[in-house]
């Protein structure tokens, strides 16, 4: 049996995104499991005092073209979200609502390809509706996971526990204790699963 890598997400990182695609064949060629792990990016920031490469215009015009040179690479559809920022609470609430359920991966596929695949506006109910019935995901479930006080409980200590082990943005991968930081360093996930 392989290694297991845990990859730490938010639907908000477009780097998040294209390491969501490019991991299953990281995976298949290590013999690794995928542990998925969604937190809060927006609770990491606020307790590492990181920022959003957005927020600072230089880097975020940077990252927009070092973001299309790696899907060209990796031949991953990628389209910048016009509505970007878009507040991901409801939508990290619903994945850890999610995690133990067999239509998990199939929401953050949905999720991450209409956020940064075929934009939509995720923040807006109407978009969001078709988005959950790709998943299977009715719209009362996905509501009853905004109030639900376990998954509430659930995305915060998930959070609070990625920052204690050093997570500081996303995405970030763990493989045997090690912290490994951003998409573009895969190339040292798979080695590290693969030794």
């Amino acid at each position: 049996m392989g290694k297991t890598v845990e990859f730490l997400f938010d639907f908000g990182s477009p780097a998040s995104y294209l390491a969501w695609k490019a991991l299953p064949d990281v995976a298949a060629r290590t013999g690794a499991e995928i542990d998925y792990r969604p937190v809060l990016l927006g609770g990491v920031f606020k307790a590492t005092g990181n920022a959003s490469p957005a927020t600072i215009a230089v880097k975020g015009a940077w990252m927009n073209a070092d973001l299309a040179r790696w899907a060209a690479k990796r031949g991953t559809p990628f389209t910048r979200n016009p509505h970007f920022p878009i507040n991901t609470l409801h939508l990290m609430r619903g994945a850890v609502g999610l995690r133990d359920d067999p239509r998990f991966l199939a929401y953050v596929d949905a999720v991450f390809d209409a956020m940064w695949n075929d934009p939509k506006n995720l923040g807006d109910p109407a978009e969001m509706g078709p988005v959950l019935a790709r998943a299977g995901v009715s719209g009362e479930e996905f509501m009853a996971f905004q109030a639900d006080e376990d998954v509430k409980a659930r995305l915060k200590a998930d959070t609070e526990a990625a920052v204690a082990r050093g997570m500081f943005g996303a995405p970030t991968f763990f493989v045997e204790g090690e912290l490994y930081f951003g998409q573009d360093r895969l190339d040292f996930v798979e080695a590290a699963l693969a030794g």
